[in-house]
C-alpha cells in the first residue's frame, strides 16, 4: 500500500512518527510536507493530499493540522475524495466501513499520537462494505 501523509506546522512532529511508524509496517510513504514546524496554511497541504490520491499517486491519503477540521475540509474541496476526521478507533472502522473514506484526517492537539497510530491502523485494515453504501457515496459525488 501506498500512503500520501502531509501536515501543517502544529502536526509535523506527529506526521514525522506516524512516517516512520508506517515506515516499519512497511507501507510506502510519500510525503508532502511541511517540511519543519514553521507556519504554513493547512489547506495547501490537505489540498496536495487530495490531488495525489486523485491521481492514483497513493492509494489513500492522511492528512493532520492541529484539530483535523482546517485540513479535512481543505482536502473534502475535491469530487472523489472522501476525508474523515477521525478522532477514535470507532470513527475510523465506520469511516471505512460505510463512507469508504480514502483520506483520514487526524488532530494533533486533539489526540495523542499512541491513540494516532490506533486509528491509523484501524482505518488502513478496515474494508468497505458496498452495498447500500455505495449508493450513499454515488449521491454524495453528485453534488
Amino acid at each position: 500500500m501506498k500512503i500520501a501523509i502531509a501536515s501543517d506546522h502544529a502536526a509535523y512532529n506527529e506526521k514525522k512518527e506516524l512516517i516512520d511508524y508506517l515506515a516499519r509496517k512497511n507501507i510506502l510513504v510519500i510525503d508532502l510536507g511541511t517540511k519543519s514546524g514553521d507556519s504554513v496554511d493547512y489547506p495547501v497541504f490537505g489540498q496536495k493530499v487530495a490531488k495525489s490520491v486523485l491521481r492514483k499517486d497513493a492509494e489513500r491519503g492522511i492528512v493532520i493540522c492541529g484539530t483535523g477540521i482546517g485540513i479535512s475540509i481543505a482536502a473534502n474541496r475535491y469530487k472523489g475524495i472522501r476525508a474523515t476526521l477521525c478522532t477514535t478507533i470507532e470513527h475510523a472502522k465506520m469511516a471505512r466501513k460505510h463512507n469508504d473514506s480514502n483520506v483520514l484526517a487526524l488532530g494533533a492537539r486533539t489526540t495523542d499520537l499512541e491513540q494516532l497510530k490506533s486509528i491509523v491502523d484501524t482505518w488502513l485494515i478496515t474494508e468497505f462494505e458496498g452495498g447500500r453504501h455505495q449508493s450513499r457515496i454515488d449521491l454524495i459525488d453528485q453534488v
